[in-house]
């Protein structure tokens, strides 16, 4: 039988907030809370002083988990080469956070393998400079109904291969894997695949599929609130061996980025010992 969840092992990205408040303000907020972390968003960042931010964070108890999101590493030359100048910025900026991992959400095009292609060699490209500044890459895969527009990798088994291709096998890998229960609950072979990726799991999120969603992107529910059996799947992740952090990203326009941030805290802390 699992453990229940401990608020101190929880940890909120700030896109469950809708980005309705400064990130100092968010940091308070999940702070009073009693969660233990906070996943950023690169927009909250920009434009302020990433120092006072981390000393903020850290004076307030709380640790980073992921820095969100890369840009996409699809497309032509001239972009993918901007994109790779961005997201070594971006790095840099997980460091000075001093945040576990950077989220790679990776693009698309029409010819996925070509775009696939074009992924793992910038992702390859990155992990040096990832190396360099002790940020582990987490490559997050998205539900195939994003495949169009978002990511050209779908599958936890899709994600392993790569980082196994790119990196080899290491007992301390620098790239691995997010494993966000909205985007992986359906897969078939999700059990399988979780106990493969083991130590290359950094992140595990947590929200709902509502049903009928009536936005695949922004219509996230609250854990307990739609189809995933987000226990089981909590279960395969913490057997796999991840002792991580559990962190909720809810993206919803029309319900929860309308609430007051204190009303989402005690929501989601009362969802997460009962819920998941």
């Amino acid at each position: 039988m699992m453990a229940k969840l401990k608020i101190k092992n929880c940890a909120v990205n700030t896109a469950t907030f809708g980005f309705q408040a400064p990130l100092s303000k968010v940091i308070e907020e999940v702070a009073r809370a009693g969660f233990g972390a906070i996943a950023p968003w690169r927009r909250e960042v920009e434009g302020h002083d990433l120092k006072a931010l981390a000393k903020q964070i850290c004076d307030a108890g709380l640790k980073v988990t992921g820095y969100c999101r890369s840009d996409y590493f699809t497309g032509a030359a001239v972009a993918r080469k901007a994109s790779l100048k961005a997201n070594i910025k971006a790095l840099d900026e997980a460091a000075e956070l001093g945040a576990s991992h950077f989220t790679l959400v990776v693009g698309t095009g029409r010819d996925l393998p070509l775009a696939r292609s074009q992924v793992e060699d910038g992702v390859a490209q990155l992990l040096e400079h990832a190396r360099d500044v002790g940020v582990r890459l987490a490559l997050e895969p998205l539900h195939p109904v994003y495949a169009a527009d978002r990511a050209c990798i779908n599958t936890i088994a899709q994600g392993l291969a790569m980082c196994q291709r790119i990196e080899g096998k290491t007992r301390k890998p620098m790239l691995g894997l997010l494993v966000d229960a909205y985007h992986v609950w359906w897969d078939p072979a999700l059990e399988a695949s979780v106990k493969a990726a083991g130590h290359r799991i950094f992140g595990f999120h947590v929200s709902d599929w509502l049903m009928p969603v009536r936005d695949v992107l922004n219509d996230r529910g609250m854990m307990g609130d739609g189809v995933i059996d987000l226990p089981t799947i909590r279960g395969l992740v913490e057997t796999a061996g991840y002792k991580g952090f559990t962190e909720v990203e809810i993206f919803s326009t029309e319900n929860w980025w309308k609430k007051p941030m204190d009303e989402t805290c005690r929501v989601m802390k009362e969802r997460l010992l009962t819920r998941v």
